[in-house]
């Protein structure tokens, strides 16, 4: 499954980076750089300035703003952004800049198109990509907006709900050794007792959710930095010299392999800001308003809260603690997920297609050229005990999950010092200088974020199971939104996360395409409503 997941994602990733920044650059422009011209009335109208309490919605823009932020803010500010950097070293965080800078632009234009195409049902007020692509191309693009809203379902349930799911249960197996199962457990009906109550209940517990947890987690994240206030400026350096001339990553980027750094912001940083996913414009759809321009303003300010303002953070907190490139003792429980067998080469490490019958091990250290890793990064000295007082001799036999000492003792666990990754390496390095109380910041974080942005992305199923099959098929998705995030909290890491990064290109592609097609309709609703400022009359 990973590998075909690999290949999968191989194939669209360069297609995703060209349209999701092209796009961005297109719009930009088109547009005439909104997103900083207009970034100051996107504040005025999020706070209310100009709320119409009898315009056609369900939710006032503020709390249709922290519905999509609390999907937006979420792993992917804490485990996304350690990802990128494990993967594709410190520069990949300026390209997630990037991403987020041209996103505005991006989130701007699909949230006003959805606005301006939104429709009422009997459920509610519904909108998104696929009613601006079906009532704003055309009936003959119907199959294209069919087609998006089948990718949603499954990019919801995989990444805005199995992701989460997985994250949390990382985590709390790495800090409490809480069994993943039991944590999904817990989290599913949690999750299942919100979003049953429908986009009302949904608006009020993420209204609450999103800032406090935002705050919270920065709050944290800045006194960390204040503790390591002289690292700041070597780190920065370090993102913008890595952007273009990569030195070497910890699992992925090898001497001068630019487009795995590239690949990895980019990827991240849609993960964590949606831009162009055609998410948030279904949230955004449901808020109380007659101007689908108030809208997109208010919809610009998410990627620049959720990327360039809190991913930064989780960036400049991992690499001024330095604890990206460190190890830490570890338990290898050789049936886990974060297991991986990988061989060296010469810009980095690749995983083996097939793996071997045993790998042996000679004194702690592995002879064979297909080696154990962690988190895709070889192990350097394995161990039979937790004290690391003996070092392991014997075979690992990777298809049975086992080794085998030479004295004939069978073991399924081994010890060693690795490198970590995703959440667990956030919360490293907030204890790093916080202690523990770093350490619960992270934890209590991640348990909210996971939640709410599972409980948002529900919403955004919601709207595309009733657009494809009615109001009928409402009770049955739901039934099965919560069931994934039982069966994400007990897959292995990397299978969840490439699932989420495939679903997400097949639904993202659609998107821009239609975005750029409309992007002409955007244009002009945004020159009226400027020109006449209809704001300025209530």
């Amino acid at each position: 499954m990973e590998h075909f997941l690999q290949t999968a994602n191989g194939f669209l990733e360069n297609i995703l980076i060209v349209g999701l920044l092209g796009t961005g650059l297109w719009l930009t422009v088109r547009l005439g750089f909104i997103q900083f011209r207009r970034l100051g009335h996107g504040i005025d109208v999020v706070r209310g300035k100009y709320d119409d309490p009898n315009a056609l919605g369900d939710v006032t823009h503020f709390q249709a703003l922290t519905t999509a932020l609390s999907a937006t803010v979420g792993i992917g500010n804490i485990a996304g952004v350690a990802i990128a950097i494990h993967w594709g070293g410190p520069g990949a965080v300026f390209w997630m800049w990037v991403t987020a800078l041209l996103g505005m632009a991006t989130k701007f234009t699909e949230v006003t198109l959805a606005q301006k195409f939104r429709i009422n049902t009997p459920t509610g007020v519904a909108g998104g990509p696929m009613y601006y692509i079906e009532n704003g191309l055309g009936k003959k693009w119907k199959p294209i907006a069919a087609f998006f809203a089948m990718s949603l379902i499954v990019m919801g349930m995989i990444s805005g709900n199995a992701v989460q799911a997985n994250t949390l249960a990382d985590l709390l197996e790495t800090v409490f050794e809480i069994p993943g199962w039991l944590t999904g457990g817990i989290s599913a009906a949690i999750v299942g007792l919100v979003i049953i109550g429908g986009i009302s209940r949904i608006g009020k517990v993420t209204s609450i959710l999103a800032p406090s947890m935002a705050a919270l987690y920065v709050l944290g994240g800045l006194m960390v930095l204040f503790f390591n206030a002289g690292e700041i400026w070597p780190s920065l350096k370090l993102i913008f010299t890595e952007a273009f001339n990569p030195t070497a990553g910890v699992a992925g980027t090898g001497a001068g392999i630019f487009m795995q750094t590239l690949i990895w912001g980019v990827r991240r940083g849609l993960f964590s800001n949606e831009a162009g996913q055609g998410s948030a414009p279904i949230a955004h759809s449901a808020a109380r308003t007659e101007e689908p321009v108030s809208e997109g303003v208010v919809a610009l300010l998410e990627p620049f809260i959720d990327t360039i303002v809190i991913c930064s953070i989780t960036a400049l907190v991992i690499l001024t603690t330095g604890v990206w490139k460190q190890t830490t003792q570890t338990e290898i429980v050789l049936s886990s997920g974060d297991l991986a067998y990988r061989i060296t080469t010469e810009t980095g490490y690749e995983t083996v297609a097939v793996l071997p019958d045993f790998i042996e091990i000679k004194d702690g250290e592995q002879v064979s050229l297909t080696q154990l890793s962690w988190h895709e990064v070889p192990v350097e000295k394995l161990y039979a005990d937790a004290g690391k007082q003996t070092f392991f001799s014997g075979k690992i036999f990777p298809n049975e999950n086992y080794a085998l000492a030479n004295q004939g003792e069978r073991l399924e666990v081994l010890y060693a010092d690795a490198v970590e990754n995703a959440a667990p390496l956030t919360m490293w390095a907030y204890r790093e200088v916080l202690g523990q109380v770093g350490m619960f910041i992270v934890v209590l974080c991640v348990v909210l974020f996971a939640i709410s942005s599972a409980i948002s992305w529900s919403y955004y199923g919601d709207r595309c199971t009733t657009y494809l099959f009615g109001g009928w098929a409402i009770l049955p998705y739901r039934v099965i939104y919560v069931v994934m995030h039982f069966v994400g909290a007990i897959l292995s890491l990397n299978v969840v996360w490439d699932m989420g990064d495939l679903a997400m290109a097949m639904g993202t592609i659609p998107n821009v395409l239609a975005l750029l097609l409309l992007s002409g309709v955007a244009r002009e609703l945004a020159k009226k409503y400027f020109a006449e400022k209809p704001y300025e009359r209530r």
